[in-house]
């Protein structure tokens, strides 16, 4: 089971623009792609949004793996 499944965080960069971090699996491992060239600042409640993120992509990562 490969289910290809990308998570899209909000964030902001330094300047204040709204921005989003991407992550998602391949071949077993997890991926994370900010803001090219940019520094992602995250609220409280988007912080938790990227945990639940990575969680998630954590459990497809171990399922990729085991295949």
């Amino acid at each position: 089971m490969n289910s290809h499944r990308e998570w899209a965080v909000s964030c902001r960069d330094i300047a204040g623009r709204k921005r989003d971090v991407t992550v998602f699996v391949r071949g077993g491992r997890v991926v994370l792609v900010a803001p090219p060239g940019e520094t992602a600042i995250f609220s409280p409640l988007d912080i938790g949004r990227l945990r639940a993120a990575l969680r998630d992509a954590v459990v497809d990562a171990t399922v990729d793996a085991e295949e």
